[in-house]
């Protein structure tokens, strides 16, 4: 995107939310949300396909949606892959090569409007609804998530029962979905009557409410073993976050970082979570 625009149009937007929201607060409410949930990258890039393309397995269809699934065979355990917001399955290259001299099998798959995936738009509740087809179909016992993949892995694991799931770990992932939002908010510089429109129709939509949305709120119920991993200095997520779900998560430890940055691409990272995953 132009600069200029990156720069400009969201305030645009959001003024014109607030000028709209007395009259129209249903409508501003849903085009709100669709542009919060709207992705502009994250697919597949001409350097990226080689990798891929040597994995492409099959397409999974959940609900609507029709994702690019990937496999590396292995004779070990089975590890679920979830990447981030506006990324895709090319994320874990680096961890994938350490996995795979520990012979696991690993599982990946492109989020909604993601990748090789179809769709526009894409939230916890709608890569939830995939990972868990996932996770029905092959059967993993591990699961590693980053950023938005983190939060889903727990949300898919507190509302579906999934006792072959013995494992899991979150990669400077988010706890309150109301910080995320509140980010919103400030970059597109809308009043809190328009706040409130988007949390009455996520409301209507999902059924729950903006500040009601935690990670530790799920991670309470899980019975998995949990490592959750995050930079001191992640200027996306910030540490405090993974330090409130590890409160919350009573088979859990915390690894903090120091100067790794949000993605944790780094060699000692992988290795610590290959090892976590053997023990």
């Amino acid at each position: 995107m132009n600069p200029y625009l990156k720069k400009y149009l969201p305030p645009i937007i959001g003024g014109y939310y607030n000028l709209l929201s007395p009259l129209f607060p249903k409508y501003v409410g849903k085009q709100a949300f669709y542009t919060f949930c709207t992705i502009r990258k994250g697919r597949i890039l001409p350097n990226q396909e080689s990798f891929l393309d040597q994995a492409k397995k099959e397409r999974l269809q959940a609900g609507e949606h029709e994702v690019q699934l990937y496999e590396w065979p292995g004779t070990g355990d089975t590890v679920l892959l979830l990447h981030g917001w506006e990324s895709n399955s090319y994320r874990w290259r680096n961890l994938i090569e350490v996995l795979q001299r520990y012979d696991f099998r690993i599982i990946a798959f492109d989020a909604p409007g993601h990748g090789y995936s179809n769709g526009k738009i894409l939230n916890v509740v709608i890569y939830s609804k995939c990972a868990n087809k996932a996770i029905e179909k092959f059967r993993p016992s591990l699961i590693i998530g980053h950023s938005m993949g983190g939060m889903t892995a727990l949300y898919t694991l507190a509302q579906n029962a999934h006792p072959g799931v013995k494992k899991v770990v979150t990669l400077g992932s988010p706890n309150k979905f109301s910080e995320i939002v509140d980010d919103y908010q400030r970059i597109m510089g809308f009043n809190s009557r328009v706040y409130k429109a988007l949390d009455d129709y996520i409301h209507f939509r999902y059924g729950f409410r903006i500040r009601d949305f935690n990670s530790a709120n799920f991670a309470k119920k899980l019975p998995q073993n949990g490592l959750l991993i995050h930079d001191q200095k992640d200027r996306i997520i910030p540490v405090h976050t993974s330090r409130q779900v590890h409160q919350a998560w009573p088979k859990s430890r915390l690894m903090e970082t120091e100067g790794l940055g949000h993605s944790l691409h780094q060699e000692a990272v992988n290795r610590t979570i290959a090892d976590f995953l053997k023990s």
